[in-house]
């Protein structure tokens, strides 16, 4: 399947843009200027704006949709039906389920991991990854619980787990995460661009 690219895109040719998932699947749209780089999967029926980056060995399933100047770092995985915004930032190792929405001017470190099934395997339930609001930033090796909201502007500490909603300019930290007052030097949101 031929993927619909922009103008100067960069696609190693150890890449995969375009695998296609089922029959009648539409070519993954990328805007310009995109650099692919090698052992990354693109999907079929995604939609990709200018200026996107990944690492290596990226993953970006079906039915996501990603704005412009978004960073996929190496060895993460973007596991489908997830919506993200422009000027993020994923670093390396982060997962991201399906059914997750990611703002824009978002910040996700090192090895975090958001999760979208409450009880894996032993209830049948509706999966619900979270939702990160505009300038979220997220710490190295932090867990998101299924479902959680992060307020626009907070920040979750690095290995702290998220297992309620964090208020818009809160600080997440410890496990399980309590909330306290952003401190001064975290105040006033994320500048990806």
């Amino acid at each position: 399947m031929d993927p619909r690219l922009g103008d100067d895109c960069h696609v190693s040719p150890a890449a995969t843009v375009g695998h296609r998932h089922r029959d009648g699947a539409s070519p993954p749209v990328v805007g310009d200027r995109a650099t692919i780089r090698s052992g990354s999967i693109v999907y079929a029926d995604v939609e990709i704006g200018d200026d996107f980056t990944t690492g290596h060995d990226v993953l970006v399933r079906e039915d996501t949709r990603i704005g412009d100047d978004v960073v996929v770092g190496t060895d993460t995985v973007i596991d489908g039906t997830t919506t993200i915004g422009s000027h993020v930032s994923l670093q390396t190792g982060v997962y991201v389920p399906t059914d997750t929405t990611i703002g824009s001017e978002v910040f996700v470190g090192p090895r975090a991991v958001l999760t979208n099934d409450p009880y894996p395997i032993r209830k049948d339930v509706e999966l619900e990854g979270p939702t990160l609001e505009d300038h979220v930033s997220v710490g190295a090796n932090a867990t998101l619980l299924p479902g959680v909201t992060v307020g626009e502007g907070s920040f979750v500490a690095a290995g702290a787990v998220v297992t309620e909603d964090v208020p818009p300019e809160t600080l997440a930290m410890g496990a399980p995460a309590e909330h306290r007052s952003l401190p001064e030097a975290l105040d006033g949101g994320n500048d990806i661009a």
